[in-house]
């Protein structure tokens, strides 16, 4: 390096040595680690995810629970299928509707003068329900009863005046155009007697209107009208409604796809068991039968109107009371039936798992035939005296080894 003298000074300065700035060169190994590790882990967890769901059938014998190629035992809930009898029904929904309905009305005009029923009350056939005052309808008793007397005395003394005319006109006495008004006298009183025997009955009907009686044994409700009150045989409001609750009747629904089974029965003339359970449709309220189907389908719903009969001697039963119904259709003898809990269903259709002797389970693909709430019927792959998991599947696999417990009553 060269060092240039400066003119004003006659001093020389040596120069400092330049230490070069080495910068330490990249190690390789650094950047390749950060980049492989997340593969490294990404491979053992794919490893660590294959090697659970094959399972541990290649570990040796499990040590707790019972033995087998599952590990630990899973705890399961069995039940075991039997051969038996099972109803099949149909489920509707529905209203009860009583069995007859009157809005019991005055067919005279008059006042109240008694109500002779209690509200809510258990009536019959004929018993009074409310009385109107009698004593105009018996004023036109007695004026047609005495119009009827007068008529008919009338009417006996023209027929004995035509009998002597008769006698006379046969000896040339009297002429013959004054027999035939004598005639003529007898049949006019004579229709005046037919007239007053009318107006007594028509009397006498008026008088028995006047004692509202009940036309069928039923419930009465609240009454519209209450002692004093006129009443007339034109009001639209009557003096109670009366409703046959024994026996009574449930209208429901049913798809028109059930509709020809149902009919099929009923042109057999067996019965129809017919149970109404109430809303939740938990609790049966009566038992009773089928009665007959609509004549036609409504095509906005696509369903079909059916009517049951109950006796309904409790009165569990109300008009106007929603109801869920059940039809027994039909009823599978001898057939295996197990709980509906136990049918699981997967890609490859629909199967069970049965416990074998050693505490393992399979899978076997089932048919299913009808099935209630609680219960089904098993075409195929079932039968009776096996053991069938009804809960705690979601932890099985063929195989796996598993410990048995029972449904705890009413489950």
């Amino acid at each position: 390096m060269s060092v240039r003298k400066m003119s004003k000074s006659p001093i020389a300065l040596e120069p400092r040595p330049v230490t070069p700035v080495l910068k330490p060169e990249p190690t390789p190994a650094g950047p390749v680690s950060r980049r492989r590790w997340p593969w490294i882990a990404a491979a053992v967890f794919v490893a660590i995810v294959f090697w659970r769901l094959r399972g541990s059938h290649e570990t040796g014998p499990s040590t707790a629970g019972a033995p087998g190629k599952g590990g630990p035992a899973v705890p399961v809930v069995v039940a075991t299928a039997r051969q038996g009898d099972l109803p099949v029904y149909l489920t509707g929904l529905g209203s009860v509707t009583a069995f007859n309905t009157a809005t019991v009305k005055s067919r005279v005009d008059g006042q109240i003068v008694r109500i002779a029923f209690t509200e809510g009350q258990l009536v019959h056939e004929g018993d009074l329900l409310a009385e109107i005052d009698p004593r105009p309808f018996e004023v036109q008793l007695t004026q047609a009863e005495g119009a009827l007397a007068r008529d008919q005395a009338l009417l006996a003394d023209a027929q004995r005046s035509m009998e002597r005319f008769r006698s006379l006109l046969a000896q040339k006495i009297v002429a013959q155009q004054d027999f035939d008004d004598q005639a003529a006298k007898v049949g006019q009183y004579a229709g005046a007697v037919k007239a007053d025997q009318g107006a007594i009955d028509d009397a006498r009907l008026q008088l028995t209107y006047s004692r509202v009686t009940a036309p069928f044994t039923g419930r009465t409700g609240l009454r519209q009208v209450d002692v004093g009150n006129v009443v007339h045989a034109n009001d639209q409001t009557g003096i109670v409604v009366l409703t046959q609750i024994q026996p009574i009747t449930a209208v429901f629904t049913m798809p028109e796809d059930n509709l020809p089974a149902i009919m099929k029965r009923l042109a057999t003339g067996e019965p129809l068991v017919v149970e109404a359970y109430d809303r939740a449709g938990q609790t049966k309220l009566a038992t009773g039968k089928l009665l007959t189907a609509d004549n036609q389908i409504d095509p906005a719903t696509g369903t079909a109107r059916l009517k049951a009969v109950f006796d309904n001697e409790d009165g569990a039963l109300f008009p106007n009371q929603f109801v869920n119904v059940r039809l027994e259709l039909d009823v599978r003898r001898d057939a295996v039936i197990a709980p509906v809990a136990a049918i699981q269903r997967g890609p490859q259709g629909t199967f069970v798992y049965v416990v074998q002797e050693d505490k393992t389970v399979a899978v076997h693909p089932v048919t299913v035939g009808p099935t209630t709430a609680t219960d089904a019927v098993f075409e195929s792959g079932v039968g009776a005296g096996e053991v069938l998991v009804v809960d705690g599947v979601d932890r099985l696999r063929p195989g796996s080894t598993v410990q048995m417990k029972t449904p705890s009553p009413g489950a």
